[in-house]
């Protein structure tokens, strides 16, 4: 950092490092406010849909409610926002405007969970408040608002923490320490692949998430996750991005479509129909109070106004000189990912959700079926694998990662406690993820995006100020 570089952010950190233990400096230092005291940590929330009401809000209460509370909920739609009060349970007033909520309740954080291109004017807002903010991810849809969100950032005593929650997964852990610990080598290229379901992908074309519009296309929302776990695990910024992708399955690809699953004529010869009656939650939530804002949660998948692409194919090129092959597939018949690292002293392989190689695992405990009990049966599958095979050997080495209960194999709850209960606790691989982060993840989308529209690759540093880097420490 040079002199003429520092801000007053840069300086209070700098200034109280000695103090803290450098603790300001790692990004979810942030969460830790003020010195301890008894009074618990005043939590605004804005966007009270389904992620918003659980994730980051009934179970952050039922977690953390020795040490947080909730003094706001916000959203347009005021059906959504009493309903999401209740599940949350939170005593707290609600609000159908923002600017009243953050100036009436003045809360030390704020939870964003809104629709993805609406993320930036609710970061901004905290952000110009001095309230810290944590932003469900993507960060936002587009470099022009990615480049305001840096500025107000920079400008702001406050910090900005994106939930990546899938860094935290034991599985993704253990690849990093591999990784860290240089197991084949240094690493050169990655074919990284990733399926989701007719159930799950179907899911995001009946959502906002199928206009480009709104969710920045799943390039943004969903890869998003998976170009930030790549920044992580090589430890280097993207420089350069090269993309193809199309439409070719949901939208006007289809013979035939309807208002709504609920009402459509053609429930019996759709095999993507989907009863949303089914489901207590999603009807008291989103059926319930669609007079408010017109939002269809069982939308026809094959209206016209869907515009996202569902098979997606992007290069990318590291500052380090690595090379990425990454798909994404929103109709495949089995949800689950496909990861190799090529080094220059081996492979590694890493999978999970893959049927036949779920059913190895069970196959496997069964031989031991006489020797062990049930429980033990299902803990004897409940892993995820690694191999690794070195140059010039015929054998290979296969490591077990067990998973732990609750989302991404624990990972959810290490990436909560972390932001609420232990913001200063030790971070060696680095799991916590700040704005830089959320940046960059979202660039490669972008990039691949604009590079989609023009048929030509797009530098990330024509983006916006943020310029790549070969390891995320420089």
């Amino acid at each position: 950092m040079t002199r003429k570089n520092i801000t007053r952010k840069d300086f209070l950190k700098n200034a109280t490092g000695a103090l803290a233990g450098g603790m300001l400096a790692k990004p979810m230092g942030a969460f830790a406010g003020a010195p301890k005291q008894a009074a618990k940590r005043r939590v605004a929330l804005v966007g009270t849909g389904i992620r918003g009401i659980t994730f980051w809000g009934n179970t952050v209460r039922e977690r953390y409610g020795d040490i947080i509370e909730f003094v706001g909920l916000c959203d347009i739609n005021p059906g959504r926002l009493e309903y999401g009060k209740e599940y949350i349970g939170a005593d707290c007033p609600t609000f159908t405007d923002f600017d009243e909520m953050m100036d009436t309740v003045e809360p030390d954080m704020l939870i964003v969970t809104t629709v993805d291109a609406t993320h930036h004017m609710f970061i901004i807002g905290g952000l110009e408040r001095g309230v810290d903010v944590l932003t469900e991810k993507p960060m936002t849809t587009d470099e022009r608002k990615c480049q305001a969100i840096l500025d107000a950032e920079e400008q702001s005593d406050a910090e900005l923490i994106v939930g990546f929650n899938y860094r935290y997964s034991p599985h993704h852990t253990k690849l990093k320490e591999l990784l860290v610990n240089r197991r084949v080598g240094k690493v050169t290229s990655v074919d990284f692949h990733w399926y989701l379901n007719v159930y799950h992908g179907a899911s995001y074309f009946r959502r906002w998430h199928g206009e480009i519009s709104s969710s920045g296309s799943l390039l943004v929302h969903k890869a998003t996750h998976h170009f930030d776990l790549l920044n992580w695990w090589l430890d280097s910024d993207p420089v350069e991005v090269y993309a193809e992708a199309s439409l070719e399955h949901y939208g006007s690809n289809h013979p035939f479509r309807g208002n709504k699953c609920r009402t459509c004529p053609h429930q019996d010869k759709c095999r993507f129909y989907w009863d949303i009656t089914q489901n207590d939650t999603y009807m008291d939530l989103y059926v319930d109070n669609e007079q408010h804002d017109g939002y269809i949660r069982d939308n026809c998948l094959w209206r016209h106004e869907i515009d996202t692409y569902d098979k997606m194919s992007v290069q990318i090129q590291y500052a380090n000189d690595v090379q990425v092959t990454y798909s994404l597939t929103t109709y495949s018949p089995y949800e689950g990912m496909e990861i190799a690292f090529n080094g220059f002293d081996g492979r590694i392989d890493a999978w999970h959700g893959i049927p036949w190689r779920e059913q190895e695992k069970v196959n496997q405990a069964e031989l031991h079926s006489q020797e062990m009990s049930q429980d033990e049966m299902e803990e004897a599958t409940n892993y995820e694998e690694i191999m690794v095979m070195d140059n010039f050997s015929s054998q290979h080495e296969q490591i077990k990662v067990f998973q732990e209960s609750g989302g991404h194999g624990g990972g959810d709850v290490r990436l909560q406690d972390q932001i609420f209960r232990n913001p200063d606790m030790e971070d060696p691989l680095e799991h916590s993820a700040g704005k830089r982060d959320g940046a960059m993840s979202i660039l490669i989308g972008i990039a691949a995006r604009k590079s989609i529209e023009s048929g030509e690759p797009v530098r990330i540093e024509d983006l916006t100020s943020i310029k790549p880097h070969p390891s995320r420490g420089t």
